[in-house]
């Protein structure tokens, strides 16, 4: 993600992105009856949080079907095919202790990958995307006239 140079601190352009993703026009009304929701509603709508949320799904639900499938075919070979889960592989260790071990090595391989995944391709976005709601309703370290800060690894 990338700042528009051109435009002011709060527009967020995706790297690679054409589209412009920024914040709504600040109302006029500021007071006790100002509602935020509405500046969630707009960002929620907008082409920047759709690509974080296409990026999660895209990588969530394949990962998560997968997975799913491989445990439930290691409780299906458990039920079904008790002789082949029994067969000694080397010593006391059978298939199925090897079958389960490998459930315990793919989740923490997952845990890696998601944690990867989200670090590097939407961490960033997501950043850019608060920064922009901050500026627009005026929340947290953001202010009025500061920049937005630089993603992580990217130099201004």
């Amino acid at each position: 993600m990338e700042n528009d140079d051109e435009g002011d601190a709060g527009t967020v352009r995706l790297k690679g992105d054409p589209t412009l993703c920024e914040p709504p026009a600040p109302q006029e009304d500021r007071g006790a009856a100002h509602d935020p929701s509405g500046v969630y509603r707009e960002v929620q709508r907008s082409a920047a949080f759709r690509e974080v949320r296409g990026r999660y799904r895209a990588f969530a639900f394949p990962v998560t079907v997968t997975f799913l499938g491989w445990y439930l075919g290691y409780l299906v070979l458990a039920t079904t095919a008790p002789a082949l889960m029994a067969r000694p592989v080397a010593g006391a260790l059978n298939v199925a202790m090897l079958l389960g071990l490998g459930q315990f090595a793919t989740t923490f391989l997952l845990t890696w990958a998601y944690a990867q995944h989200a670090r590097l391709r939407r961490d960033p976005a997501a950043l850019e995307l608060r920064w922009a709601v901050a500026l627009e309703t005026r929340q947290g370290p953001a202010r009025a006239d500061g920049p937005v800060p630089p993603a992580r690894g990217e130099t201004r």
